[in-house]
């Protein structure tokens, strides 16, 4: 499945995959808004052997096939004094 992916000016480390390159129809105006105006990144075959670094080949395939599109957001960022607290043992 060949798919175009476009990264956000606005919120860093977000991706948009559509099934067609510049092809933002069945994309929510008000994703569209949050996102910024998107830019190309690349056009990629997406087979089930296809490595990505922070999404599931078989879900972003589903999700383009169902939404028409599929938003890659950045993994949460750790808590890191919670997790130094409880290192230290120290309840919230």
């Amino acid at each position: 499945m060949l798919t175009a992916i476009y990264k956000s000016p606005k919120k860093q480390e977000t991706y948009l995959y559509l099934p067609k390159r510049d092809d933002f129809e069945k994309v929510p105006e008000p994703l569209l808004e949050m996102f910024g105006k998107p830019q190309f990144v690349t056009m990629l075959n997406l087979k089930p052997d296809t490595k990505l670094a922070l999404a599931d080949v078989d879900k972003v395939q589903t999700e383009l096939t169902e939404s028409g599109y599929y938003l890659q957001l950045p993994p949460p960022q750790p808590n890191l004094l919670k997790e130094h607290r409880a290192d230290l043992g120290l309840e919230d």
